[in-house]
C-alpha cells in the first residue's frame, strides 16, 4: 500500500513541475516571466548610470531591485528544496549564476555600490536556450557547436599566425614610426596592429612617415581577409555536416514509402521491402 504524501512532499512536487518542467505550460510561464524580470533587472541597472534619471528615480530603482532580488532569492530556495539532489544544482553552472545573481544586492548592505553588479544578471539570459527546448532550435544549436569544435584545430592555428604576424608588424612599425609618432614601445605598436588588423582603428595612434603609412595601408587589407577567414571555416564545416546528414538521409530513406531510421546495413525497406538507393 502506497503511503499517503505529505504536504512539503506535494508542494516540492508541483513547484518542481513549475519551475523545472519547460514543456508544462506553468513551467514556460514561469520562465518567460523569470527573463522578463531579467531584462528588467539588468534595464534598471542600465538606467541607474543616467546621471538625470538616477537623480529623480533613484528611490524607486533601488525598490525595483530590491522586489526582483527577493523573488530571485526566494526561486533560488525553491529551485533548492524542489529538486532531489539540490547539491548537483548549487555546484552547476546554472546554479553558480543564479547565486551570483542575488549576491550583489545583499553585499551593498555592507559595501557601497556593489549593487552595480547586478548586471551579472545578464548571465541568467542563457536560460533561454533551455526554455526555447524545440528539436529545430536544439538540433541547429548542436550542429553550430559540433561545427565549432570539429574547427578548433584551424582556428587556433590561423589565430596564432595572427598573433605571431601582429608581433613582428607591431615590432617593424616601432623601428619604422619611432616614439615620435607615438610609437614608444613594441607592445604600443603591436596594440596598433591588433586594431588596425581588426579595423577598428581608433586613430589614437597613427603613423606618419611614408613607409609607416604603405605598411599601415597593408595592415588594413589583411583585414579584411582575417577577419573572413575563421567565419569561412566554420561555414565550411556547418556545410560539409549539413552535406553528410543529407548523404546518410538520403541513404537510410525509403523512395517507396518514405521510412527513415533504416541502419547502414539495410540493403531493402523494413516496411515495404523496396530497395534502398544507396547512391541517391
Amino acid at each position: 500500500m502506497k503511503s499517503k504524501k505529505s504536504q512539503f512532499e506535494i508542494f516540492r512536487q508541483k513547484t518542481h513541475i513549475i519551475i523545472y518542467g519547460t514543456n508544462t505550460f506553468a513551467g514556460r510561464l514561469f520562465d518567460l516571466i523569470l527573463l522578463g524580470l531579467i531584462f528588467l533587472s539588468v534595464l534598471l541597472v542600465m538606467l541607474e548610470t543616467v546621471a538625470g534619471f538616477d537623480i529623480k528615480y533613484h528611490d524607486q530603482l533601488i525598490f525595483l531591485e530590491w522586489v526582483i532580488t527577493i523573488f530571485f532569492s526566494i526561486e533560488y530556495i525553491l529551485r533548492i528544496i524542489s529538486i532531489n539532489k539540490p547539491f548537483r544544482y548549487i555546484l552547476s553552472f546554472y546554479g553558480i549564476i543564479d547565486l551570483i545573481a542575488i549576491l550583489p544586492m545583499y553585499l551593498s548592505l555592507f559595501f557601497l555600490d556593489t549593487h552595480m553588479f547586478v548586471i551579472i544578471r545578464a548571465l541568467r539570459l542563457l536560460r533561454l536556450f533551455k526554455i526555447m527546448n524545440h528539436p529545430h532550435f536544439s538540433g541547429q544549436s548542436q550542429q553550430l557547436r559540433k561545427s565549432l569544435i570539429a574547427s578548433r584545430g584551424k582556428i587556433v592555428a590561423f589565430m596564432y599566425f595572427v598573433l605571431i604576424s601582429c608581433i613582428l608588424i607591431g615590432s617593424l612599425m616601432y623601428v619604422v614610426e619611432g616614439e615620435e609618432s607615438g610609437f614608444t614601445s613594441i607592445p604600443i605598436s603591436i596594440y596598433w596592429c591588433i586594431v588596425t588588423l581588426t579595423t577598428v582603428g581608433f586613430g589614437d595612434i597613427t603613423p606618419i612617415t611614408p613607409l609607416g603609412q604603405f605598411i599601415a595601408s597593408l595592415v588594413m587589407i589583411m583585414g579584411y581577409g582575417i577577419i573572413a577567414v575563421p567565419t569561412g571555416i566554420v561555414t565550411a564545416e556547418i556545410a560539409r555536416s549539413e552535406y553528410k546528414r543529407g548523404r546518410e538521409s538520403k541513404r537510410h530513406h525509403c523512395m517507396n514509402c518514405g521510412k527513415d531510421d533504416h541502419s547502414e546495413e539495410s540493403k531493402f525497406c523494413y516496411n515495404c521491402g523496396d530497395e534502398l538507393d544507396e547512391h541517391s
